[in-house]
């Protein structure tokens, strides 16, 4: 019986010890996060998932892979995070960043209902790669599954960079041999583009010479 109170005791002198290494040596006070201290007569309770209830949580995020879903949204999240009100520095606007030239080349000329029409900023950026599409249908005819300067060639990657340098620019890259590229005012280039959209699916993507985009 000794030994065991002798026990509990020294186990109790120890925590003791160790706790006061914890403790603040004066009265220094750090300052306080407005909402995320609690005061001196405040009281939390904390609560966790179980297991079982972990398990049951259905993470049900869209998967896009590699469809035209897919690829215009990577496209948005590399051009604007995906923010259909976004005007860069450089006066590009929109989820998808239109220069005011592409614009009036698909028939929209009001560019604060472009801004403030999400449904619109989705027809506009179809209708680009449609015309794109056009413009480059010889060049992914004859260019497609070629390594240039180590990135394959794809359809989809060439209307990604003919998206942010134009499609004469992506006409100079292949003929070229990859030796004529192209970079944007931040440095973006055209051969990054290429890389990074390859592989995805826009054959639902119909070539036209001068597709416009209908305002209703």
């Amino acid at each position: 019986m000794i030994k065991k109170w002798s026990y509990f005791l020294g186990l109790a002198l120890f925590i003791t010890i160790v706790s006061s290494g914890f403790k603040p040596n004066g009265p220094k006070q750090f300052g306080k996060i407005e909402g995320f201290h609690l005061a001196d007569d405040e009281i939390t309770n904390y609560t966790v998932p179980t297991i079982d209830e972990t398990a049951k949580i259905n993470y049900n995020f869209p998967f896009t892979g590699k469809s035209y879903v897919g690829f215009k949204q990577a496209v948005a999240i590399k051009e604007s995070q995906g923010l259909y009100k976004l005007i860069n520095p450089y006066g590009y606007m929109g989820k998808y960043q239109f220069g005011k030239s592409a614009l009036k080349a698909l028939g929209i000329d009001d560019t604060k209902m472009f801004l403030n029409s999400p449904r619109l900023q989705e027809r506009a950026f179809k209708a680009l790669l449609s015309k794109n599409k056009w413009e480059l249908r010889r060049e992914i005819e004859i260019y497609e599954g070629k390594v240039i300067k180590g990135v394959k060639i794809t359809e989809s990657g060439l209307l990604a960079a003919a998206h942010l340098a134009g499609a004469t620019s992506v006409k100079n890259f292949l003929y070229s041999n990859g030796r004529r590229g192209f970079r944007d005012g931040f440095g973006t280039s055209m051969k990054s583009y290429i890389k990074k959209f390859g592989g995805y699916d826009t054959s639902a993507i119909v070539p036209h010479p001068e597709p416009k985009v209908h305002l209703d």
